[in-house]
């Protein structure tokens, strides 16, 4: 009667024909499930008789045992076949190459500033910066720059309060570098961010950058500043252009002033759309500066002489790579970047 109440062995039989995890479970719910034979069996022990009724339920649990640790066995190695396949899929082989990431190169406006940092660099230039953030002593004021001047106008500059301001130029930082060093000799290129008050198009930007450099000492001319300068630009846009020098007295602390050109590099000079057919394309201004500016910073101008210039960024990156619009610099469209760097 004991044996014919539950027989583990056709359980036994069953598991070995499992083949997934699935199925295992679904074994499980057969055979030791509460609605299982063996459950059932259990279940029926009160009709046992009761001098029969401990070895019966010895009997049972000892069946419960068998399916328990023969249903684990055979999930484990189940499990652990599973685990085995899903690893040989995922495996990696460490011994490829891996996969390139794409390379970043600096932006145009920078490029154009190391290029030329560099090559003032070795001419004997320290390469300094100073606060955007700047007082009108010193953006104006100190460069010469009287009350009544245009420049000073709220339609170019941004006021934060009557005396303080965005810089217009880089140009206070020649200042401030004269007052720091003291006496001649000074050289110094200044690149930064600079700040107009004006609508936005293709040629203009509210905010740019620019460079500008300064020479003081006691035996620098006006020839010094076009060899240094003609040096730069045949650095920058190829040692074949040619430079031309012409009278311009835009610039207050400047005396005498001039503008610097280098021949057209699309028409050679020839006369084109580019450089509106004159041949030439302006690319900054330059001069000696002016006798006010160096007195007003404790340098005896009858002892020293100096020559600065100032240049757009924007300008010289769009005359070498042939740039038609200056929003694009600013536009963050990786497109525009990746062709130009």
């Amino acid at each position: 009667m004991t044996d014919q109440l539950y027989d583990p062995s056709l359980g036994l039989q069953a598991l070995a024909h499992v083949e997934d995890l699935a199925a295992l479970e679904d074994w499980r719910v057969a055979y030791l499930g509460r609605k299982s034979e063996l459950m059932q069996a259990f279940g029926a022990l009160g009709q046992v008789a009761a001098d029969k009724r401990r070895e019966t339920g010895q009997l049972l649990n000892e069946a419960k045992r068998q399916l328990e640790q023969a249903y684990e066995a055979r999930k484990d190695a189940m499990s652990r076949a599973a685990l085995t396949a899903q690893l040989e899929r995922e495996r990696v082989d460490v011994t490829l190459p891996g996969r390139p990431l794409p390379r970043g190169h600096a932006h145009p406006i920078t490029q154009v500033i190391q290029q030329i940092s560099d090559l003032f660099r070795s001419m004997g230039f320290q390469i300094i910066e100073g606060p955007e953030v700047e007082w009108e002593h010193y953006n104006f004021t100190m460069l010469g720059i009287p009350a009544d001047h245009p420049a000073r106008d709220e339609t170019d500059t941004f006021w934060l309060t009557d005396k303080m301001l965005l810089r217009t130029h880089t140009s206070p930082v020649q200042v401030r570098s004269l007052l720091h060093v003291g006496q001649p000799p000074i050289r110094v290129l200044v690149p930064g961010r600079v700040y107009r008050n004006e609508a936005t198009d293709a040629s203009h930007e509210a905010v740019f950058f620019q460079m500008e450099g300064l020479m003081v000492d006691d035996r620098t001319t006006m020839s010094d500043m076009m060899g240094m300068l003609s040096y730069m630009a045949r650095g920058v846009f190829g040692q074949e252009r040619k430079t031309r020098f012409g009278c311009d007295q835009g610039f207050p602390f400047v005396e005498p002033g001039a503008q610097m050109s280098i021949d057209c590099g699309v028409c050679q000079g020839a006369g084109c759309r580019v450089c509106s057919y004159s041949g030439w394309l302006e690319i900054l201004g330059c001069g000696m500066v002016h006798p006010d500016v160096l007195r007003g910073v404790n340098i005896d101008p009858d002892r020293y002489t100096g020559w600065a210039f100032g240049l757009g960024v924007e300008r010289i990156a769009m005359l070498k790579h042939g740039i038609d619009d200056i929003r694009l610099f600013q536009g963050n469209d990786l497109r525009f970047l990746r062709q130009v760097g």
